[in-house]
């Protein structure tokens, strides 16, 4: 079943002597996306986290880097995978529909910042993340 697209936006840095600042466009969080949860994780060099999609709910990720990484997504189940590497530094918000299988990978050679933002609560008890692999482990 195909849903809506995965949209990604690299974030320009209006940043000061202080250090970078990368402001998210008003309009990814409107009234069809209300934030119910929120983490920020880092990932390691080689590493993934992903390879899953969530049947409910729609996910807003900021990726923070100083190397290299990459984005993996379908447009839900036997749709083509599909991919977009980013390098240097920067912050990339990515918007995730519900049933678009996603990951991220850290190719670079130093920590990769993540926060993930999502429309709905977590619940332990009723888990809305489902493998289905974009790319290899």
């Amino acid at each position: 079943m195909e849903g809506p697209e995965l949209r990604y936006l690299e974030l320009a840095d209006s940043g000061d002597e202080r250090g970078s600042s990368f402001p998210v466009p008003e309009s990814w969080f409107s009234k069809e996306f209300p934030v119910r949860h929120g983490h920020v994780t880092t990932l390691l060099p080689g590493h993934t986290r992903g390879n899953h999609f969530h049947r409910t709910r729609q996910e807003i990720l900021m990726v923070i880097f100083d190397d290299r990484w990459s984005l993996h997504w379908d447009a839900g189940e036997g749709t083509p995978c599909q991919y977009r590497q980013f390098e240097g530094q920067g912050t990339v918000v990515v918007r995730v529909p519900p049933l678009a299988s996603h990951a991220i990978r850290n190719n670079g050679s130093g920590l990769l910042h993540l926060v993930a933002l999502t429309d709905r609560a977590y619940d332990p008890d009723a888990p809305d993340a489902f493998p289905r692999r974009v790319i290899s482990p």
